[in-house]
């Protein structure tokens, strides 16, 4: 867990119509280190749970985007279960909400109107579009 990287900058995911801010770690390491980092912060984290054969996650995948670009003031996190088996997440997609390092909020299932609910609830306020 408190291993440093040289490289540790973690990978931004985008689309090709829009900016994405959505973070992406493919070791537990990185994660770790990024984590630690932000941990104490009141910024709420969206951590997508998912995995790269996972239908209902690849649907979601525009979506969180979406939400990345709308919900600046949030940030949204991508760890694949399978490269970080030791979450233990069984259902994708899974959605969890963190603010300070503890979980306030999750969202199971590719429920984008759940997750935009429970985004703008833990989120600061966002003006409507």
């Amino acid at each position: 867990m408190g291993f440093l990287s040289s490289d540790s900058t973690p990978e931004k995911s985008s689309s090709s119509s829009e900016h994405s801010s959505v973070l992406t770690f493919h070791s537990s390491p990185r994660w770790q280190l990024h984590f630690n980092s932000v941990k104490e912060t009141s910024q709420l984290m969206v951590i997508d749970f998912s995995a790269s054969w996972c239908g209902p996650c690849k649907f979601m995948e525009p979506v969180l985007n979406g939400m990345a670009a709308k919900f600046t003031e949030v940030q949204f996190v991508k760890l694949d279960v399978d490269e970080l088996p030791e979450f233990g997440v069984q259902g994708m997609p899974t959605f969890v909400l963190l603010k300070k390092g503890k979980e306030v909020d999750r969202v199971v299932g590719a429920q984008k109107n759940d997750l935009v609910k429970k985004i703008e609830k833990h989120g600061p306020s966002v003006a409507a579009t």
